[in-house]
């Protein structure tokens, strides 16, 4: 597993990593980009910001607090192009550039680098889990099989970055105890993590375009499905951690929501294409002559 040390970026001769190709046979591909995964939520976002030297980093370099929803909207498309691009390095690389600038200093006076091989990796970890619990969760389960071969398809999708992999799992069960360890040891109710789910207890606040009345009516049902969906999205961890209000009745509700979702998948299946999947992965198969 990924461990804290000090350079940024992998050295230029590191070797490969052995890991399986993205493309439209990959169950990457399949899955990354269907619709489903924002079912789950926030999750990744909120998971990654509870890390502290990512939280840290986002509240002094984003505009995170101010645009948060513009935020999300532009970080969409690269992540996705390493996946789907013609050229996934380029974009991988591209990313990775955005980030070069990110660093400073944490409130316990340790410094912090967003390229830091093991801040850059829960970054990236937080998507990979987020697809496999949002798959098994919404969609269908993972056969063992499947899920080595999601983290063989992760070791690819990582390795373009050009950041040190050296210790990326290279298993389901060893990334699955890097998460665990995660959950338990390293993460924190950071700032920036807070004010991410803060909607889901406090609700939206009225956007300025929108009449107080109109407001007053979609409100409610708005933040009602917002909480629904974030806090049950997080795992017991993280609500721990932020304080997330949760019960028994809740989560019922909320396993009865994902088998009504499991129970559709064959219908959803059927579906065109443009109505399933993000735009960027519908022209990444039309490119490779693959339907969706």
């Amino acid at each position: 597993m990924p461990t804290a040390q000090t350079q940024d970026v992998a050295a230029a001769d590191e070797v490969p990593l052995a890991g399986l190709p993205l493309g439209p046979d990959s169950l990457t591909w399949q899955l990354f980009a269907d619709h489903r995964m924002a079912l789950l939520g926030p999750r990744a976002a909120v998971l990654q910001n509870m890390l502290p030297a990512l939280g840290q980093g986002v509240e002094d370099h984003s505009v995170w607090f101010a645009e948060t929803l513009a935020r999300l909207r532009r970080s969409i498309p690269p992540i996705f192009n390493t996946v789907y691009g013609a050229d996934g390095v380029a974009a991988g690389h591209e990313v990775r550039d955005f980030h070069r600038h990110i660093k400073g200093t944490l409130p316990s006076g340790e410094r912090y680098s967003a390229l830091n091989p093991d801040t850059y990796y829960w970054a990236h970890a937080t998507f990979v889990e987020h697809l496999v619990v949002a798959t098994e969760t919404f969609i269908r389960p993972l056969s063992p099989a499947e899920k080595d071969q999601i983290i063989g398809e992760h070791r690819t999708w990582f390795e373009r970055y050009g950041v040190s992999a050296r210790q990326v799992p290279g298993t389901w069960a060893e990334f699955d105890a890097y998460w665990q360890h995660a959950l338990d040891e390293r993460l924190v109710a950071h700032r920036t993590a807070r004010y991410g789910v803060g909607y889901a207890t406090k609700g939206w606040p009225r956007p300025k375009q929108v009449h107080p009345l109109v407001w007053s009516v979609v409100s409610r049902p708005l933040d009602a499905v917002s909480s629904f969906v974030t806090v049950g999205g997080m795992p017991e961890r993280g609500r721990e951690l932020l304080g997330l209000p949760w019960d028994e009745a809740r989560e019922r509700r909320y396993q009865r929501f994902a088998a009504v979702c499991r129970a559709l998948d064959p219908a959803y299946a059927k579906l065109p294409g443009r109505l399933r999947m993000h735009p960027i992965a519908l022209r990444a198969f039309r490119r490779e002559g693959r339907p969706a």
